[in-house]
């Protein structure tokens, strides 16, 4: 490949004498320019390996045409020669100071250019190849890593598959709830890099319930004072699972796991966490949780409507759930729908009854009854 150099001045016989000296022996491909602000202009569309510069041009001098240079990117370490008679101190060092790698004298056929444009066009080869160099190991790395996080994904999703099918034997129940904390992460303008994380543990949330005995956990009916309290300790024990990990990912599912059973109005558990007490990830993943256990079925309940379960969030925003994870969550509603119709066994397309304010809230897998309004 050619070394493709930038050549900058304001005189064409200068241009062409450059031009032609520097490709002579066939290994560089010059590009000229009477114009330093066109030729900057060209060079933020492509790449040189080398810059050669007049000093004294119209409209731009050779240093303020090496600074912009400069500041263009990937132009930090392109070799870059000031063409000069006017060889001062203080004319070399503001070039310098500016990044001018070298000078060229301006006297045609001296053995002294001729020798520094040898060594620049080398040493811009060498950059070039560095360069590549670098990329092609960035790109590696950044492959490597892609993979590497591809697995770690593939690892939370597959522990939090294995919970879920204990009670539920698709395990749609995770894929839902990590898809619907995504829609409240992305509402509430949390960093992307949050949002894909929040949607990557949601999935763990329940991963506690491991440790529930079958006969509680699937029991058909409504639990027992005791049973409630055998299920309320999946809470703790997810995050015992999940503490202490040196993976952001699985430190973030811990958070989840423990949180999302508080509530806004700290009458939530295991420890009574209230609003901004409660981590943001936690919040997501309660409304997305609920919601989701609201509209599907499970071994003790009939699934709920979908107008109902939304009804059901609004009435709890404030109390049971943060007002904004509720707001950011129907603010997408028709993609909520997508999801759950798409998901869900059993499509449900209108709410048999409205809402009551008598409705208990949701607790520990157990949703409420649809009451007909009287």
């Amino acid at each position: 490949m050619l070394t493709q150099a930038l050549l900058v001045d304001d005189s064409r016989s200068v241009l062409n004498f450059l031009k032609r000296h520097i490709e002579a022996e066939g290994l560089v491909e010059a590009t000229t320019f009477l114009d330093p602000v066109e030729a900057l202009t060209c060079a933020r569309e492509r790449g040189f390996d080398l810059v050669l510069v007049d000093y004294e041009m119209p409209h731009m001098d050779g240093i303020s045409f090496i600074r912009t240079f400069r500041a263009l990117p990937g132009c930090a370490d392109i070799p870059i020669a000031m063409i000069t008679s006017r060889q001062t101190d203080d004319v070399k060092m503001e070039a310098l100071q500016a990044g001018a790698t070298d000078f060229l004298p301006k006297q045609p056929q001296s053995v002294e250019m001729t020798v520094r444009l040898r060594n620049l066009i080398q040493l811009g080869a060498a950059v070039r190849k560095l360069n590549d160099r670098a990329a092609h190991l960035a790109s590696e790395v950044a492959a490597a890593t892609q993979k590497l996080g591809e697995r770690e994904e593939e690892i939370i999703l597959r522990l939090a598959l294995a919970v879920e099918y204990r009670d539920n034997d698709t395990g749609e129940h995770t894929l839902r709830v990590a898809r619907y904390s995504r829609i409240i992460a992305e509402q509430l303008g949390l960093p992307a890099r949050l949002c894909r994380d929040i949607y990557l543990a949601a999935p763990l949330h329940d991963v506690g319930k491991v440790a529930i005995p079958d006969n509680i956990l699937l029991k058909p009916g409504r639990l027992t004072d005791d049973e409630m309290a055998v299920i309320r300790t999946h809470a703790t024990i997810g995050e015992r699972i999940l503490a202490n990990s040196g993976c952001e990912l699985i430190q973030l599912g811990a958070q989840i796991a423990a949180g999302h059973h508080e509530r806004w109005d700290g009458a939530g558990y295991p420890n009574g966490l209230r609003a901004d007490e409660i981590p943001v990830a936690a919040r997501v993943v309660a409304v997305a949780d609920v919601f989701d256990a609201l509209t599907t079925r499970r071994p003790y309940k009939e699934p709920m409507p979908i107008e109902l379960a939304r009804g059901y969030l609004v009435e709890n925003q404030g109390r049971q759930f943060d007002p904004a994870c509720v707001e950011a969550f129907l603010s997408r509603w028709d993609e909520v729908v997508e999801i759950a119709a798409g998901e869900r066994a059993t499509p449900f397309h209108k709410a048999e009854a409205p809402l009551t304010p008598a409705m208990e809230a949701p607790a520990e897998g157990r949703s409420p009854e649809v009451v007909p309004a009287s």
